[in-house]
């Protein structure tokens, strides 16, 4: 006889075997025991959750001839011929490969004949939503008013794309995720059944690796036995056999980014390659590596929420504290977005690579955490005594000693008094303008250009290239606002800041400065 999968083997027959939908079970059985059964429900859910089994087992028990507790027996004829497969009055439907118009209208000219045995005719359509719109509108009269012996079962994992027409004429049913805890005891108790020895932590491991679906998880479990057939399942073998990556991998990684070592980095990314680590599965667990570290910076109770062992709990906490929960969430989103760029991408290792230089140079980005970042590697810096010194690129900073500061721009000993009234009417000024120039000059630093003329630098560059391309708009509106307050024209220019720091290291910020670190002259 030949093999059968597990998830096959251990499909559940009736209501008691099934895991983690109790909410659905329940309500389900009390239906058909108070005999109020619908004609339409719809089953919405992820993979692997229990949608297609639990229709199979109510249609079971919808015409069981001895039901036990709103649960099919098993054993009558009827039970026997839907559980093989050979009931006429049990028909499934893959609305993937079935999905146009004349499908539907020959469901629609088979309803009209009674079952031959048994109370109903069900009919299970699974993945519902790839209907066409044609279909869904020959179906829509049907489910609405099927004769009394008939009960439409639709199955799918995206209830969004069916219309609401559809919806409101079922009874909706939403499959949850199968929790790990649930997972790793259906696992557990199957391998006793298979007489299979597998580590508990091999277990909790493609518990959690199935991401909520029972079925997934036993199809993991099946290949890992395979590859070790008649040996013992350790969680080493598991993570072998997965292309997974162990926790101890991801510290090495996050330690050599701390430190801003991209030569470590990459080559504990190499070491991954060469063992045939899964690229893509990789990326997902460094994600949820880097959120657990999160969620200990955020608590002290964190540990029946994280699921994992005293040791890493313990590493992960002494981690915790060395990062940063801003710089951390730049991690989290840099790798969140590869996450979903790596599906589609043909050299995943160079991807992997290039997002993990960007977590050890944040100076490749200009975002808010991006500069968190580069603040926090300069104080470890100035700790160590040097600094990055002012270049004309980013790739052309070279380390200094601390006596070398950054370049800044110096002012003039006194400030000319129409800048003066500028500033001091700064807030008033800007008060007048509207709508996106309001918006981005309110990002713009004031400080002194050449020949004492006014400057804006910003940093921002959508700000710089709007406010220098709309000229007339932006730059002259300013300028009249400006004269309408101190009575007198200014010359005005505009700058984008792209030195590589930010703009008040490099340009004195008037607001701040002016009456407090400048002498003021009279002109």
């Amino acid at each position: 006889m030949s093999y059968t999968a597990l998830y096959r083997k251990f499909r559940p027959q009736e209501f008691e075997d099934v895991k983690g939908q109790d909410h659905i079970v329940t309500t389900l059985k009390n239906q058909i025991k108070a005999d109020r059964i619908g004609h339409a429900y719809l089953f919405c859910g992820t993979r692997g959750t229990g949608k297609t089994t639990i229709a199979k087992i109510f249609a079971k028990a919808v015409n069981c001839e001895h039901p036990v507790d709103g649960s099919p027996c098993g054993e009558c004829p009827t039970c026997k011929a839907i559980a093989a497969g050979s009931s006429m009055n049990v028909i499934e439907i893959d609305a993937a490969s079935n999905n146009g118009v004349d499908n539907i209208r020959q469901i629609r000219e088979e309803v009209e004949y009674r079952p031959t045995e048994g109370k109903y005719k069900v009919y299970i359509i699974d993945e519902v939503h790839m209907l066409s719109i044609g279909a869904f509108n020959a179906l829509l009269k049907t489910l609405e008013e099927p004769p009394s012996y008939v009960i439409f079962i639709l199955a799918t994992t995206e209830a969004h794309k069916i219309p609401i027409t559809i919806l409101s004429r079922c009874q909706r049913y939403d499959f949850r995720r199968i929790s790990i805890d649930t997972i790793a005891g259906r696992l557990t108790y199957l391998m006793e059944k298979e007489q299979v020895n597998v580590e508990e932590r091999a277990i909790r491991y493609i518990a959690k690796a199935a991401d909520g679906s029972m079925r997934d998880a036993l199809s993991l479990l099946d290949q890992c036995i395979a590859f070790y057939l008649g040996q013992e399942l350790t969680y080493e073998k598991v993570l072998e056999t997965l292309g997974a990556v162990d926790t101890e991998v991801f510290s090495r990684l996050l330690r050599q980014i701390l430190d801003k070592n991209v030569t470590g980095a990459i080559q504990v990314i190499d070491g991954m390659v060469i063992e045939g680590r899964e690229m893509g599965q990789f990326v997902t667990d460094f994600t949820w590596y880097l959120r657990n570290l999160l969620l200990v910076q955020s608590s002290d109770n964190m540990e029946d929420v994280l699921d994992i062992s005293a040791d890493n709990l313990a590493l992960l906490k002494e981690e915790a504290e060395m990062v940063d929960p801003e710089i951390l969430m730049r991690y989290i989103r840099i790798f969140s977005e590869l996450s979903n760029q790596i599906k589609y991408a043909t050299q995943k290792r160079i991807l992997i690579e290039i997002n993990v230089i960007k977590l050890c140079k944040p100076e490749m980005e200009k975002d808010y955490t991006s500069l968190i970042d580069r603040v926090d590697s300069l104080e470890k810096k100035l700790e160590k005594g040097v600094v990055v010194a002012q270049s004309q690129s980013p790739r052309q900073g070279s380390e200094v000693t601390a006596s070398e500061e950054i370049a800044k721009m110096e002012l003039p000993k006194a400030i000319p008094e129409d800048v003066k009234q500028i500033i001091g009417n700064w807030k008033g000024i800007l008060s007048q303008l509207t709508g996106i120039t309001k918006t981005y000059l309110n990002k713009a630093v004031p400080t002194l250009g050449p020949n004492n003329c006014l400057l804006l630098v910003f940093e921002d560059p959508n700000a710089y290239e709007y406010i220098s391309e709309n000229r007339s708009e932006c730059q002259d509106s300013l300028k009249m606002m400006i004269a309408e307050r101190i009575g007198k024209e200014v010359e005005l220019q505009v700058k984008q800041n792209d030195t590589g720091h930010a703009s008040e290291e490099i340009y004195p910020d008037l607001r701040q400065l002016i009456n407090f670190e400048i002498e003021e002259d009279d002109f």
